[in-house]
């Protein structure tokens, strides 16, 4: 299978809830791949620390002018859906950040002005870590394609293995691309009105997507029993709650993982990957 592990907003304990799951897997003597698609800003790695194998750039295709034939016409820019490129004073001007890579302005230039080239925005890195294959996205400072590295990063992603992909926070457009092909989505919150809200609206994005889920909650014991009345009129399952454990946050902090470092949490991971059918 392979599981998205996804929040309405940052901070509910995603990454925790994803690389401690890997972490007993790999233990149990499972082949597990980790996969870290929140491409912005990976932190999966402070807790299982791989070994980095490889390292690959990852490039889409954006368009190139050439000046000596352009002749303004727009044919580019009407067909842009993005304003990516577009002819003012007789010249196409291109704008690389807004470009989506679907060619069309190089399909329909007349006179042959545009051309593609490759421009690198983020790498891929694998490698292995305590028995878990490791994957992840590193997005490039100040770009902002998002969706085309985490496609580019599920490129790589192994068929047959058990899969734990970690998503970005949120429900905007990297988080559908990371897990509108996951067989299940587990989304991970905190007991608080603002986790309760952004669950709502995760909540309804991967019903939209059609997407079988459930729900972890983190630090459980620590707000109000919002979450839990939600999930029950809604019939959503809880897989999981994770306890408000000072001893968990202590862990945390020094890049040790719950199941790792406490014994009894280990138990609970098991239990939830029990619960996922992937143990």
């Amino acid at each position: 299978m392979k599981i998205a592990i996804a929040s309405g907003k940052g901070g509910t304990g995603k990454t925790t809830f994803a690389t401690n799951l890997a972490y007993v897997l790999a233990e149990a003597g499972r082949r597990v791949q980790y996969v870290d698609c929140d491409v912005e800003e990976p932190n999966g790695h402070i807790f299982l620390r791989p070994e980095i194998l490889r390292t690959t750039p990852a490039t889409v295709a954006t368009p190139e002018v050439d000046a000596a034939k352009c002749t303004g016409c727009n044919a580019c820019g009407r067909i842009c859906q993005y304003s990516a490129i577009v002819a003012l004073k007789g010249a196409a001007l291109t704008f690389e950040q807004l470009c989506h890579s679907c060619g069309g302005c190089v399909r329909v230039c007349p006179v042959g002005a545009i051309t593609e080239k490759p421009k690198v925005i983020g790498h891929v890195e694998e490698g292995i870590a305590r028995g878990v294959t490791f994957l992840q996205g590193r997005l490039e400072i100040g770009d902002v394609r998002s969706p085309a590295l985490i496609k580019q990063v599920k490129a790589r992603i192994e068929a047959g293995v058990a899969t734990i992909v970690d998503a970005p926070p949120g429900t905007t457009c990297p988080v559908v691309e990371t897990v509108r092909d996951a067989d299940f989505v587990v989304l991970v919150t905190e007991p608080t009105p603002f986790g309760l809200h952004d669950l709502k609206l995760a909540v309804a994005m991967v019903r939209h997507l059609g997407k079988t889920f459930s729900v972890v909650i983190n630090r459980s014991g620590a707000g109000d029993d919002g979450v839990k009345r939600f999930c029950r009129d809604e019939g959503i399952t809880i897989t999981m709650e994770l306890a408000d454990d000072r001893r968990i946050a202590e862990a945390y902090s020094s890049g040790r993982m719950a199941a790792e470092a406490l014994p009894e949490y280990r138990r609970c991971f098991e239990e939830a990957a029990r619960a996922l059918g992937i143990l």
